[in-house]
C-alpha cells in the first residue's frame, strides 16, 4: 500500500489487507490496532479514490462481477450499511477518478475495448456530468472509418487450475467453417494485466491491423498477474516466475484450439514486451510443438541479470532459490527452440539491459539454433525513440508474421 489514509482527527487509519484471501479496506484503531472490516465481500479492492469523512463515505475501485472491468464504489466509513456502486450500471467497461479532497467533484476518465477514452468532469455522489473535457472524437472518428473486427472477452479453462480470463479480436468476415492463424500476446508476470476492458492504444491498433488481414488475435492472463482474483491467484507465482506462466499460457492455448476448431494448431505465434518477451522465449523454448513463431522484444535471458527489487521480491534470493531463477530464465531452454524466432532489442534500454540479448544471442550461437535479430541503436526500453522507429520495429514484425505464419496454410 502506497499511503495511510488517516480520518476521525488521527483516530484512525485505513489500511488495504489481504488477510482474508482478498485486497480488502480496514479502518484500523490507532490506539488498539483493532480492525474493522469495510469492505467484505469475495472481491478485491483495486485501489481507495477518495474519503468523504464530511457524509461518512469511502470511495474505491472495484469490479467484484468481472476482474476485466473497473468501477467506483462507495461504502460506508463507519462499516454500516451496503457496498454501493456510483459508476452508472449502463457504462460496461474501464473507469478512473481523480476525486477533490472533499469527494465532491472528479475528473472521470471512461473507456472500453477498442474505444478511446473520453473525460469529464463528474459531480459526486449521482455521477452527474458537469463538463466534458476531453472526447477523443477526432480519434474515434478515424477508428470508425476502419473496417470493423470483432472482439470478445472470454474465460478459458486450464486442466488443475483455475479458468483464465482472456480477450480475443477475429477478423472482419470471420467464418467459423475456415482455419485461422492464431496470434497471442502474452505478457504473464506481476507486473501487468493484459486482460482489461480498455482502450490498448498502438497495440490494439496493429493487432486490428492483423485481424484485418486474417490472423486471430487473443491475449491471456495467466495466475501470478495482478489482476484482482484475490490472494491466491496473486501470490502463487512467488518464486516461480518463468515457470508457471508459460505452463498456464500453454495449457490456455491448448484448450483454446480444442474448443475452437477454426484456429489452426499449425500456425500458432505469441509475441511479447518486457516480461512478455521473457514469456514469448519460454513459450517457443518449452513449447515446440505448440508455438511456431515466436518474437520477443527487450526480454530478460537470465533472471540473475535484472533488478533486484523485483527479482528478489517475486522470486527469494539467488542462494535460496536457485533451480527457480535457472527453470524460470529463458536461456536456460534456448535448446528447445524449433520455430522461428525473432528477437528485438534497444541498446540503450535501461530496464532490460541489453547484456541479456547477448547473453541470449552467444547461447542460441553455441546450439547452432537459427534466429532473427534486430536491434535498435541507443533506443531504450520501449523502443521508440528516434524517427519512425516504432513503425520500423511493427512493420519488421508484420513481415515476419506473413513470412513464418502465414495467412493461408501451407501444404503439407
Amino acid at each position: 500500500m502506497d499511503e495511510m489514509t488517516w480520518v476521525d482527527g488521527g483516530a484512525r487509519f485505513l489500511w488495504l489487507s489481504e488477510r482474508d484471501g482478498w485486497r480488502h479496506l480496514y479502518a484500523v484503531d490507532a490506539a488498539s490496532g483493532d480492525a474493522r472490516l469495510l469492505t467484505p465481500g469475495d472481491y478485491d479492492v483495486i485501489s481507495i479514490a477518495a474519503v468523504d469523512e464530511a457524509r461518512g463515505h469511502l470511495y474505491f475501485i472495484a469490479s467484484p462481477d468481472d476482474p476485466t472491468k473497473r468501477y467506483l464504489y462507495r461504502v460506508a466509513l463507519d462499516g454500516a450499511g451496503k457496498l454501493e456502486r456510483v459508476t452508472p450500471a449502463g457504462q460496461v467497461g474501464t473507469h478512473a477518478y481523480h476525486c477533490d479532497p472533499q469527494a465532491r467533484w472528479a475528473f472521470h476518465t471512461y473507456t472500453r475495448f477498442g474505444r478511446p477514452p473520453v473525460i469529464d468532469l463528474v459531480r459526486l455522489p449521482e455521477h452527474a456530468v458537469v463538463r466534458p473535457l476531453i472526447g477523443n472524437a477526432a480519434l474515434q472518428a478515424k477508428l470508425d472509418a476502419l473496417v470493423p473486427v470483432r472482439t470478445e472477452f472470454l474465460r478459458i479453462p486450464i486442466p488443475g487450475g483455475p479458468d483464465l480470463d482472456a480477450w480475443c479480436i477475429l477478423p472482419p468476415n470471420f467464418d467459423p467453417a475456415k482455419r485461422y492463424p492464431l496470434l497471442v500476446h502474452v505478457y504473464g508476470e506481476p507486473a501487468a494485466v493484459m486482460v482489461v476492458d480498455r482502450w490498448m492504444g498502438d497495440n490494439y491498433l496493429w493487432h486490428a491491423m492483423l485481424a484485418q488481414q486474417g490472423y486471430v488475435v487473443a491475449c491471456i492472463d495467466n495466475r501470478g498477474t495482478p489482476s484482482p482474483r484475490g490472494r491466491a491467484w496473486r501470490k502463487c507465482i512467488y518464486r516461480q516466475i518463468g515457470i508457471l506462466a508459460p505452463a498456464d499460457q500453454a495449457a490456455a492455448v491448448r484448450s483454446l484450439l480444442q474448443a475452437r476448431p477454426y484456429l489452426d494448431p499449425a500456425r500458432v505465434g505469441v509475441w511479447g514486451h518486457s516480461g512478455g518477451g521473457s514469456m514469448s522465449l519460454h513459450a517457443i523454448f518449452r513449447h515446440p510443438d505448440l508455438y511456431r513463431v515466436s518474437m520477443a522484444l527487450a526480454f530478460i535471458a537470465d533472471q540473475r541479470l535484472y533488478d533486484t527489487i523485483y527479482q528478489e521480491r517475486y522470486m527469494g534470493l539467488p542462494d535460496d532459490n536457485e533451480h527457480g531463477y535457472k527453470d524460470g530464465s529463458p536461456i536456460a531452454h534456448a535448446d528447445g527452440l524449433q520455430g522461428k524466432l525473432l528477437i528485438a532489442y534497444g541498446t540503450g534500454d535501461d530496464n532490460c539491459h541489453y547484456q541479456n540479448c547477448e547473453v541470449m544471442v552467444n547461447e542460441l550461437v553455441r546450439l547452432n539454433k537459427p534466429f532473427a535479430q534486430i536491434s535498435y541503436p541507443n533506443r531504450s526500453h520501449s523502443i521508440d525513440e528516434g524517427t519512425n522507429t516504432k513503425r520500423h520495429l511493427y512493420s519488421t514484425m508484420t513481415r515476419f508474421l506473413h513470412e513464418h505464419l502465414p495467412l493461408t496454410p501451407t501444404a503439407q
